[in-house]
């Protein structure tokens, strides 16, 4: 799939009044600069990632969400545990026929990052990188990461496969990294 018409289908499932992106630019792997490539280029949970760079364990704030039978979407910002400051912004939609009732209702339930929820119940996962995309943040991005308009941070999309099967399609976008 085209890496723009994926990111464009996961973000018109939670559609914002005001532009998500003013540009994004589909760059390869290798290209991805530091410390950038190193949070984003990987086959891990973004979780993970995210917490051993900001050292700091992650909360998740749920800012929109819709379940429609078996498909559930949410739009998310993981914050440093125990602050305001936003490590991560994203959108995942989720087939939840692929997971146990425990983990459907955890995922559900939005208290607990999506990755944390996989690996706690121990989850048979594997996570194929689709694409990098060097973003320059529009008004909806920039209030959710707390980052200027107009600034370049970079993200993914990913499929996360549960128990062999394409049950996870995400765009994880990092905030600005110094």
């Amino acid at each position: 799939m085209n890496p723009h018409d994926e990111l464009f289908s996961l973000i018109n499932r939670l559609p914002t009044t005001v532009p998500m992106f003013e540009r994004t630019v589909h760059i390869p792997s290798a290209l991805t600069p530091e410390p950038y490539k190193k949070m984003l280029v990987h086959d891990h949970h973004m979780t993970v990632a995210m917490e051993t760079y900001h050292r700091s364990t992650v909360d998740v704030k749920v800012l929109d969400h819709r379940l429609e039978g078996n498909d559930y979407t949410r739009k998310i910002v993981l914050l440093k545990h125990a602050t305001d400051v936003p490590v991560q912004f994203g959108i995942v939609r989720f087939r939840l026929d692929y997971v146990t009732e425990a983990v459907r209702n955890e995922i559900i339930a939005g208290q607990t990052p999506l990755g944390r929820i996989l690996i706690n119940h121990n989850v048979l996962r594997q996570i194929d990188l689709g694409a990098i995309l060097e973003i320059t943040a529009g008004p909806a991005l920039a209030g959710y990461l707390q980052m200027p308009i107009g600034a370049v941070t970079y993200g993914r999309l990913a499929t996360i496969f549960c128990n062999g099967q394409p049950a996870v399609d995400l765009l994880e976008i990092s905030a600005p990294l110094k």
